[in-house]
């Protein structure tokens, strides 16, 4: 499982630090998507910082559910925006890397009444 759990944190870490990186930056594609949805470009800016933080987090040691958490929620978000004002065929990148952040949660599902403030 170890290794199982390396391979997908670093699928997402890719991914999303490209993502959250570009967000930042302001690449047109991203400022454009975000003019598109219609949220305002200050949430472009959260969805980046998010992106780029839970990233790092996915590292941290047990903090791998409380990451891929964040990052699942984010790839909610980009899911229902294609769905209801994008385009739906666009949304599946999104689809695949919710799927991945749940994969971490189930590999760390040790972790989640941790991450809950439950005991164990």
């Amino acid at each position: 499982m170890k290794y199982i759990s390396i391979g997908l944190r670093a699928l997402l870490t890719l991914a999303f630090v490209g993502a959250g990186l570009a967000k930042l930056a302001g690449v047109d594609m991203m400022v454009a998507t975000y003019d598109a949805i219609g949220v305002g470009q200050w949430f472009r800016y959260v969805t980046g910082i998010i992106e780029v933080g839970a990233a790092v987090l996915l590292w941290l040691p047990r903090r791998q559910v409380l990451a891929a958490a964040m990052l699942g929620g984010t790839m909610v978000g980009a899911v229902l925006a294609h769905l209801l004002i994008l385009g739906a065929a666009e949304g599946v990148p999104a689809v695949i890397l919710g799927l991945i952040c749940a994969a971490v949660i189930y590999v760390h599902r040790d972790q989640i009444n941790e991450t809950l403030g439950r005991p164990a």
